[in-house]
């Protein structure tokens, strides 16, 4: 059986941890076809065990310290 995985959509604020309710920064396809979301702490929290049952992690997390676009001088 061949699984062919398609591009996963950028996490938005609606996207939240499966574990907890926060805001999710990451995605792990499951091998077996599923999907959960982590925030960033249970993400880090479980990554040993997700890495070994998981078919790709998309992992947005960088976009906790970046800034925004929009903000002003002083917050850059």
């Amino acid at each position: 059986m061949t699984t062919v995985l398609t591009p996963a959509s950028p996490l938005t604020a609606a996207d939240r941890c499966d574990r907890c309710g926060a805001q999710a920064y990451l995605r792990v396809v499951l091998l077996s076809g599923g999907e959960l979301l982590f925030c960033a702490h249970h993400g880090r929290k479980f990554e040993p065990e997700l890495k070994k049952i998981a078919a790709e992690i998309q992992d947005e997390t960088e976009r906790l310290t970046t800034v925004p676009a929009s903000a002003n001088e002083e917050e850059r």
